[in-house]
């Protein structure tokens, strides 16, 4: 049995509604129905009454109920003093999507550490989804991922406050050639490889935004898609076509002219990058380094 079951379970006995349940859960809600039927299969009984709407708790429901927010107020209480003690000491675990966690997080920290101090950290990446519910479901003590309004992070600001830590230019880029232009231009007449993200990667509307703004005057021949911003810039560098990136992704190669801009930057946008924690799992070292993040201009 899981601890995020019974959470799963007291969102839906407080909602009355599984799409809600599973939004403020950051699941979809077949893999929140699935997390209830396992937690039905555990229990032994059926907690919920589907056939009602809204969604209503059987009598196995109604008695699980008290138990479950003392299970999970007990176990949150006793994690919340475990932290407590050597808070100094204690590692922040900090979640990240793959892009931010590869070409930001480890120049963010070194800036922080040298306004603030050392302290030690651990860094989950993955995808956003993931980064986001390791927050949501305690695993993680910070997020830091981006925001733009094509991809907003549904968290209730309530709970979930942020603070800004700066902002990120994406643009199109493309591999130098040996004159140092640019091997492909958005502004040719010519078609041009591009190279974009998957339908699941939260860059993808964004870059569908940027383009629906300014089409391209090349037409685009779509040759290669991957959920990750650091392999677009692996095939980009490698003379596959264009890729729309992140600044901090391309820093590097632009500063030794491997790269270079695709267009005349009318094609790009600006990702606000955004810290944030959770209100109801707080200790010292999170306090003050929070505290600090406020006095600190982003």
């Amino acid at each position: 049995m899981e601890l995020s079951w019974i959470e799963d379970f007291l969102s839906i006995a407080q909602t009355g509604n599984f799409t809600k349940s599973a939004q403020l859960r950051h699941l979809t809600q077949p893999a929140l129905s699935r997390r209830i039927r396992a937690l039905e299969q555990w229990l032994g009984a059926d907690l919920i009454d589907r056939n009602s709407y809204p969604a209503k708790l059987t009598q196995a429901g109604e008695r699980f109920l008290e138990p479950a927010r003392v299970i999970s107020q007990q176990l949150g209480s006793a994690r919340a003093a475990m932290r407590r003690q050597g808070a100094h000491e204690q590692s922040l675990r900090f979640a990240l999507p793959h892009t931010l966690a590869i070409s930001y997080f480890p120049q963010w920290l070194a800036r922080l550490q040298s306004q603030y101090h050392v302290f030690p950290s651990t860094l989950a990446a993955g995808n956003v989804h993931d980064a986001v519910q390791s927050l949501v479901e305690g695993n993680a003590d910070l997020l830091i991922c981006y925001h733009h309004e094509a991809q907003p992070v549904a968290l209730d600001p309530a709970r979930y406050p942020f603070l800004p830590l700066g902002s990120e230019p994406v643009r199109a880029y493309t591999r130098a050639d040996g004159d140092g232009q640019p091997m492909f231009n958005l502004e040719a007449d010519a078609p041009v490889p591009f190279l974009h993200y998957a339908r699941e990667a939260s860059l993808r509307r964004i870059v569908d935004r940027v383009l629906e703004i300014a089409p391209p005057r090349a037409p685009l021949l779509p040759r290669y898609e991957t959920a990750m911003a650091e392999n677009l810039k692996n095939m980009v560098l490698e003379g596959h076509g264009v890729a729309f990136l992140p600044a901090s992704a391309a820093a590097r190669e632009l500063r030794e002219g491997t790269l270079v801009e695709a267009d005349d930057t009318r094609r790009a946008t600006t990702l606000e990058v955004r810290i944030y924690r959770d209100t109801r799992r707080a200790h010292a070292a999170i306090d003050a380094l929070w505290a600090h993040l406020q006095a600190t201009p982003a």
